[in-house]
């Protein structure tokens, strides 16, 4: 059962108002631990998207446009405090909205507090240069905020990704029309009123849920959009591109990942454990930088097999209120692609599965997580995205053939090394065709510090840390002529 809310949810946020949508129409939102419905949320429309661009247009050309980089930097500020105020609150909306487990919710409530702390800070840290040129000149840059941008944000880790890209798009001032998933909403509607709270001006953050063919896609072609980040699949990160496209606008994708962890006969396997089992089932696996690949040295091919398995065995899914390894996946839906994924699997060697609990609801979207074993590197469980709590181990023989294997998917979003060998570490670490590559450790810890994307598949530009602010921003130069 939901907490009583302090907004409505079955209402958009435009221009620093709670609406109703255009279409009076209302989806419901379900409970993915038990099937119940949640609440009603509002299926905003192509009029909404409309009146938001609207907003946010006024809002840069208006109070938000004014606001000094130090004075963005402290209303991002306040709402990283506000949204440690509701630490709980949220926590909850998003285990019951999404599915994960109350831990994993609360790490994720901070981890959206410390984006605003951390975009509040670099608010006023981004600089130009001057340019050495010719005598007689003076050349020099600055970074100015591209206008209006589109967020198009999935229901696996709505406050995260809020943070880092709304937050990276407030703190270079931008205004923001966010358009959160169907399947999860209510942390996105909450933040965006905690937003008001902090001090930010009508219409320079403004939510319209509804469903993605429909909302989604207005946001994606509006000629009012200066610029679009999404994150979600691969085939609606095409259509969002080719929207953009026709206005010529620039996209930020982050999209899937097969993600490979290589471990080496000498690996510290004490130390790599935890990351090998926790960095695939995590939110039970719907994490598109799950790591859904282990590569094992055949050496110690057999001891990483046998204590993976001796972990999925103490695995648990159960609803999200209960706090164990594992919660539901997000729908029914995405529990019928995972199984149709396992299916796949049934010529394949099961080493290890956990459980789904004995009191879990029935009508919940439960799958136990799997361990497959000596899997070939071009079978579908080891090429495809599952989106689940499945990983494969794949055993190989040298280091050659394990970066072919590393590199040998459409795919290119993190990977990690588990080698005390420091020169393969760095040979490896150059080698390996990934966004972002982990020696002797994996997600080092959400990093809101550390840029994020992919290659190929996995997308193109950067979220998180600095490198998010340039994304958010467009350099002009200045050439002044005064002899």
């Amino acid at each position: 059962m939901l907490p009583d809310l302090w907004f409505d949810p079955s209402l958009c946020l435009i221009n620093g108002a709670w609406v109703p949508p255009a279409s009076g129409d209302t989806l419901d939102l379900v409970n993915p631990s038990d099937g119940s419905t949640l609440c009603a949320i509002a299926r905003g429309t192509s009029p909404d998207i409309d009146a938001a661009v609207a907003a946010a247009q006024a809002a840069r050309m208006g109070d938000w446009g004014r606001f000094t980089a130090a004075e963005r930097g402290r209303v991002l500020t306040r709402l990283g405090q506000l949204v440690l105020n509701h630490t709980d609150t949220l926590a909850l909306l998003e285990a019951l909205d999404v599915g994960k487990p109350l831990t994993q919710a609360r790490n994720d409530v901070i981890a959206l507090a410390r984006y605003c702390e951390f975009y509040g800070g670099a608010a006023d840290k981004v600089h130009g240069e001057t340019i050495p040129y010719l005598d007689g000149y003076t050349v020099y840059t600055i970074r100015e905020p591209y206008g209006v941008t589109g967020h198009i944000v999935p229901w696996n880790y709505p406050m995260q990704i809020i943070g880092r890209s709304v937050g990276a798009a407030l703190a270079m001032g931008n205004a923001c029309v966010l358009k959160p998933a169907e399947e999860a909403c209510l942390t996105a509607l909450a933040f965006a009123d905690l937003a008001q709270q902090a001090g930010l001006p009508a219409g320079a953050l403004n939510v319209v849920p509804g469903l993605g063919a429909e909302a989604g896609a207005a946001l994606s072609e509006h000629p009012g959009i200066q610029h679009i980040s999404f994150t979600g699949s691969v085939a609606t990160g095409s259509l969002i591109q080719a929207a953009a496209a026709k206005n010529v606008v620039p996209v930020t994708l982050e999209l899937g990942g097969k993600s490979p962890q290589l471990v080496f006969s000498d690996a510290d396997l004490d130390a790599a454990l935890p990351f090998l089992v926790n960095a695939g089932i995590q939110n039970a696996g719907q994490t598109c930088s799950a790591s859904s690949r282990i590569l094992v040295q055949r050496p110690v091919y057999d001891q990483v097999r046998a204590r993976m398995s001796t972990a999925y065995g103490k695995l648990r899914a159960a609803p999200a209120t209960d706090n164990l390894e594992l919660g539901p996946l997000i729908s029914t839906r995405q529990q019928q692609i995972v199984q149709s994924f396992l299916d796949k699997g049934a010529d394949l060697e099961t080493a290890a599965t956990g459980e789904i609990v004995s009191n879990a609801p029935t009508n919940g979207a439960y799958i136990a997580p799997t361990l497959f074993a000596d899997v070939s590197p071009n079978h579908a469980l080891a090429q495809q995205e599952i989106f689940g709590p499945v990983q494969v181990l794949i055993p190989f023989d040298t280091e050659e053939e394990a970066l072919e294997i590393a590199n040998g998917t459409e795919y290119g979003l993190v990977a990690s090394v588990w080698s005390q060998n420091g020169a393969r570490q760095m040979r490896l670490a150059r080698q390996l065709r990934s966004g972002q590559v982990f020696l002797n450790n994996y997600g080092a810890g959400g990093g809101v510090e550390l840029p994020f994307g992919g290659t190929g598949k996995s997308g193109h530009g950067r979220e998180k840390g600095f490198e998010a602010l340039f994304h958010f921003s467009q350099l002009k130069t200045v050439a002044a002529l005064h002899g």
